[in-house]
Order: C-alpha cells, then structure tokens, then sequence
C-alpha cells in the first residue's frame, strides 16, 4: 500500500513474512506471535480517542510509508562508525545493527561464572525451552498497547543478558541498537534481562541513529528482578530528527528487590516511552528517573506505572523535560496500590522548564489507591527560569546567556547528578551542554556533541 503505513499494512506484513519464514521460533512462539497479532488486528492503531494517547497523536508515523519486509545488515558498518556511542572499552558491548545482532560490532569480554550475555534471537535457537516461561509469561503480564503487540508479534532479535543467583557482573553491559542510513523501515527489538536471586547487574541500553532518515524503532526491554537482586538500568535516546521511537521497559520485582532507572531523550520526532513496574514482593525498591531535551516540533511522551502488588514496597519517581521551539512534551504517572499492599510508600515528581512561549506540556499524575496504612503523593510544576535568579547570577559577572544556560543545566542536573555510572553521566552532561547552544535547546538535535569519555571508572 502506496502512501502510508495502517493496521491492514502490519497485518498484510505479518502474513507475508510468516509465510516465507522470516518470523520463524519453536511452535509455542509462533502460537504467540499469531495470538499478538490477533488482539492487533482487533485494536488497531491508536488514536487520539484512545485514554492513552490522548495527547499523543501517531499521524507521523501513519503518514509515512515504511518498509516493513526489511532486514537487518551489517556488511558496510566499521566499529569507527560506532564509536562515538561506544562508552568504555572494558564493557561488554552487544550491538544490534537495524535489529539484528551484529557479531563483528559487539565485544563480549570475559564474563564471571553465571552471567551470560548474548543475542536473544540466537539463544532461541539453541534454548528455546530456558527462554519459554519467559516469553510466555511477558505475553500475560499486563494489558499490552497496539504496539507491543506489534513487537510481540514481529520482533526477531534482541539482547539477552542472564545473571545466575548471587552472580555479579562487574563493569556495566551496554546494549547498543544502531539505525543505519536507508529506506524507511521498522524495527522490533525485544530484550530480556533475568536477575536471578540476590545478584547484581548494570545495564546501558542506547537507541542511536546514523543518518536523518525516517525510521521507526518500536522496542521491548523485559526485566526479571529475583528477590533480594538489584539492577541500574540507564535507556538513552539519540535517533536522528526523523525518527520515531516506541519503547516500552517492564519491570517485575521479586521481594527485596531493587531498580533504579533513567531515561534520557534527546533525540527523535515522535517518541514514546512507557515504563511499567511491578512491586510484587515485601520490601521491593523501585527508583524511577526521566530527562527529555527538545525543541523544533519535537513531541515526546512518557508514561510510567507503578504498580504495588505487596505491602512495605516503596515507588520514586522524578521526571523533568526542557522545551524550546514548538515542542510538546507529555507526562502520565500512574501508581497503583492493590488490595492489601498495606505500608505502600510512593511519591512521584514531574517538572518541565518552558524555554518558549509556543511550547505545550501535558501532565496527568494519577494514584490509584484501594489499600490502608500508605504514603503516597505527587506534584507537578512547569514554568519558566526564574528571573531573580537570572539577576542574581548576571551581578555575580555573568552573561544573559551564560546565566540561563547555567541556570538551565542546573535543573536537568537534578535528574543526570542521580546516574551513579560516571561514563554514562558524562557523557549525558556533554551531550545537554552542546544541546544547550546559546541557554536555548538548539533545534537541529544532538549531532556537534563531544564524544563520550572513555574513563575506564564504571561506578
């Protein structure tokens, strides 16, 4: 079909890709697979009616013709085009090239006893019956949306990292998915990271683009976090000005368990991110943090739940966004305190820095509490740099310009100070300094910022 990309579109996709055995796994997973696409071609494509996208309409991404037959290559990439996202040498670093697993990119060093890094695609051949309960159970988590049917329904690789009970992995695992120049396609790439009992891990998962081409990222990261386990998970958006990334991150806690999340965009047209997290044990910890930079016509959307299924679980949230231009940003946090979770302690945060008149911004924090005995709250601010404090610092000798920009760096710092892997946090603070041009938020992206150091000091 000539002139876009609708439901009829992915279903005709679907059945062609099927039947030449490009969508291939044992046959539970192809049970799966059909299942997704069913509840797909029942729901379609979201629109504005639908609560969850109200504010998000995904006319871009309809309007534009993809090329959903695509497969992934490497063949004309070199590890000099991949370097400036590459964050330490001594990392493990597994990369993806257009969704699937590049093996001459990645860099697997050696792994303590128990931890096993590799392409989920692969070790799907090899052990499909380890990774079934897995892929199953993700499948009945949670009501899923339009497009994490669609990944479930097409995605062909993706990482997988498992850490075995008591296991440590030592240096940060990066995962990197690279969108190479070419026709407008659609990636689905699923990754699953299982934390077995009180182990440790911590995971850098990058979306970068090499070209300004229109493309569409629709990604799943699925975590399993056994009791007394912990995780740092760190997403980082970079995709070219004509992208359009969906991604959605899921976290199931066991008791004792904890995550510390952050995501940070700068790049992208249309971006959405869904974060969900499921408390399901005593003493579950979840630490939630987000940074988005945009300006042009750039619209990103984020909306997380949190989801306390036991008691004595405790929920943080902090998201912040910096608008310029005519960019829309939009926040809906979602807690929820089932019956019985009884010493619930959640609070969630959302501030978003107007840097233009022209700019939107859409928040709907929301508690959702059925059980006795919990703390719970939310706030939410938006506004614009506070001009007593722009004097302030212009009579302690510096610029109009240096000042908001300081004062700018500042309020994202709050969220980028939180990330306790230096690489990464650099990296992040060279990256809002070169986007900061001038104390706005320049409109043609990410693509004069420095380099990422390459401090070998993981933590």
């Amino acid at each position: 079909m000539r002139g876009g990309t609708t439901k009829e579109t992915f279903l005709v996709a679907f059945s062609a890709l099927e039947a030449g055995g490009r969508l291939g796994g044992p046959p539970w997973l192809r049970d799966l697979r059909r299942a997704a696409i069913g509840r797909f071609a029942e729901r379609g494509l979201p629109t504005p009616r639908d609560e969850e996208w109200k504010y998000t309409s995904i006319a871009p991404i309809a309007e534009t013709e993809f090329d959903l037959g695509a497969d992934g290559t490497d063949d004309d990439l070199t590890e000099a085009a991949i370097a400036p996202f590459c964050l330490s040498p001594t990392w493990s670093r597994i990369v993806f090239v257009n969704g699937r697993y590049s093996a001459k990119l990645s860099s697997i060093g050696l792994l303590p006893r128990g931890v096993r890094i590799e392409s989920l695609g692969e070790a799907l051949i090899a052990d499909a019956a380890a990774l079934r309960p897995h892929l199953i159970d993700s499948a009945t988590v949670e009501a899923a949306d339009a497009f994490a049917e669609l990944n479930a329904a097409f995605w062909r690789d993706g990482a997988l990292l498992h850490v075995s009970a008591s296991a440590s992995v030592a240096d940060p695992v990066h995962l990197l998915f690279v969108t190479v120049p070419g026709p407008a396609r659609v990636d689905h790439p699923r990754s699953l990271i299982v934390l077995e009992p009180e182990s440790h891990a911590v995971v850098v998962e990058s979306h970068v683009s090499l070209a300004e081409d229109a493309h569409l990222t629709n990604a799943m990261t699925e975590t399993i976090v056994g009791a007394r386990a912990s995780l740092e998970h760190h997403k980082i958006q970079l995709e070219g000005r004509r992208a359009f990334h969906v991604g959605r991150t899921r976290f199931r806690q066991a008791p004792g368990s904890r995550v510390r999340s952050c995501s940070v965009t700068f790049g992208g047209r249309l971006v959405r991110n869904n974060v969900h997290a499921r408390l399901g044990g005593a003493g579950a910890h979840c630490t939630l943090s987000g940074l988005f930079v945009i300006g042009g016509r750039q619209h990103v959307d984020t909306h997380t739940v949190i989801d306390h299924i036991t008691p004595q679980a405790m929920s943080r949230q902090l998201y912040k966004g910096i608008l310029d231009g005519r960019a829309r940003g939009v926040f809906n946090g979602r807690v929820i305190v089932r019956p019985g979770a009884n010493g619930t302690d959640a609070h969630q945060t959302n501030k978003n820095l107007l840097l233009s008149d022209d700019v939107e911004v859409d928040s709907k924090p929301q508690l959702e509490i059925f059980a006795d005995d919990v703390k719970c709250s939310h706030g939410a601010a938006d506004g614009q740099l506070a001009e007593d404090a722009v004097f302030y610092l212009k009579s302690r000798g510096l610029d109009e310009v240096a000042a908001r920009t300081l004062l700018t760096f500042g309020f994202a710092n709050e969220v980028l100070g939180r990330i306790r892997v230096e690489p990464v946090r650099a990296w992040l603070e060279s990256l809002l300094t070169a986007r900061l041009e001038g104390g706005r938020v320049t409109a043609e992206g990410f693509e004069e910022a420095v380099e990422p150091a390459t401090s070998d000091r993981s933590r």
